[in-house]
């Protein structure tokens, strides 16, 4: 946990609009895969890989701005 409270919340977010969101179209492929998710279509092991790929950038994301509210006390 301490190498995502040392590295920038900029570079999680890059991180995370790029590959997070490419190939951008016809649609981004994490929006793709959610919806195969809710669609209970995800199956193949190609499509589970992507679903983390593109996930992880976003969950990252999310676990530095947390631990960044956490510590400026806005999440008690």
């Amino acid at each position: 946990m301490e190498w995502i409270d040392k590295t920038s919340v900029g570079i999680f977010a890059l991180i995370a609009l790029t590959l997070g969101l490419a190939p951008f179209l016809p649609e981004p492929h994490i929006w793709q895969k959610l919806n195969m998710l809710a669609a209970g279509e995800l199956v193949k092991p190609l499509d589970i890989f992507d679903l983390l790929l593109h996930g992880i950038p976003w969950v990252l994301l999310s676990v530095k701005l947390l631990s960044m509210a956490k510590k400026s006390g806005g999440a008690k």
